[in-house]
């Protein structure tokens, strides 16, 4: 097997963010002495400190159908192309444009938190952990089932942590043909009797909703993380505006699509070829507000462009409010 080489994190310099964090960074010193407090759940922090309006929008807009925001844009991949390439020479051999884009937003959390709350019994919390969604084919035919994968990241993973954590949690759910902690959680829930199956259902809802789900089944519930991705591509069809979950606390959904080419002509009037992903973005808009989502989206596209970034941690994490 061929050795993977890492970079060289002392001579690698990180480029600026899009736009100055608007958070407050808080010392490793207070996140080590934060301690759960009442009103806090298994998954996340109670915020306390919100302005009224975004205390008072999730009793407004109670479900997420109710609060979703649709975006899109494009990325352009003609130079992250010879970069994956790169990678894959270095010994990194499955890694793809899919590794780019979750460990683009796994910093993007790094430096924008506030993208990472999600909304549960009318009030807004910060997600203890940052949570990967993926519903995969085991294999790639019509009558194959479905299953779902979730991968834990922290803020301080590099491309290479990305790579190693999802291809171990992507193999574990694909590569022996057994089932997942998903597909074994939903099958204990099949055994339930249709008519009890509404109120087993709704009685989950409402420990969710008090804050006592317990903490191994948010873990293994596609429902509950930060984010779930989809690749379109996949499948050669462009990305989709997929809603959001109005069980569980998923605040964002993003698809996207097959490589395309497009000519882009210069100040000069010269064509330059170059190809392109489509990417859409479904969000909760109750956890922050435009200005702040449009920071975030900024600073995922700069991180994007420049993946390099991502080899290294970064010099700093910002935490969420209080």
């Amino acid at each position: 097997m061929e050795e993977k080489i890492a970079p060289n994190c002392a001579t690698m310099t990180e480029e600026p963010p899009a736009v100055v964090p608007t958070e407050n960074a808080t010392s490793k010193e207070k996140k080590k002495k934060r301690r759960r407090r009442l009103g806090d759940r298994a998954d996340g922090r109670r915020l306390r400190t919100l302005a009224p309006a975004a205390r008072i929008s999730p009793y407004i807009m109670k479900i997420r159908s109710d609060s979703q925001n649709h975006f899109e844009d494009e990325i352009d991949i003609t130079d992250i192309e010879p970069y994956i390439r790169e990678l894959r020479a270095r010994g990194y051999k499955n890694i793809g444009l899919l590794h780019i884009l979750i460990a683009a937003y796994v910093r993007t959390v790094a430096q924008r938190p506030g993208i990472n709350r999600f909304i549960a019994g009318n009030k807004v919390f910060a997600r203890n952990h940052i949570e990967v969604v993926m519903t995969i084919k085991k294999k790639m035919s019509t009558t194959a089932p479905d299953t779902t994968m979730k991968c834990i990241f922290e803020p301080t993973d590099t491309v290479f942590d990305i790579y190693e954590k999802w291809n171990a949690v992507a193999l574990a759910a694909i590569g022996d043909g057994s089932d997942t902690s998903f597909d074994k959680t939903a099958k204990l829930v099949n055994l339930i009797p249709g008519f009890l199956m509404k109120f087993a259902i709704n009685f989950l809802r409402g420990l969710d909703y008090i804050g006592l789900l317990p903490r191994a089944l948010t873990k293994v519930s596609p429902f509950h993380g930060s984010m779930v991705i989809t690749s379109m591509g996949s499948l050669g069809i462009g990305p989709i505006y997929h809603h959001l979950y109005d069980f569980g606390n998923l605040p964002i959904f993003l698809s996207y699509g097959k490589k395309y080419t497009r000519y882009i002509i210069d100040e000069e009037g010269n064509a330059h070829k170059r190809n392109f992903v489509g990417f859409r973005v479904v969000t909760d808009e109750r956890i922050c507000d435009g200005y702040y989502y449009a920071s975030a989206f900024k600073t995922l596209l700069h991180i994007i462009k420049n993946p390099r970034i991502l080899e290294c941690p970064p010099e700093k994490v910002v935490e969420d409010i209080d």
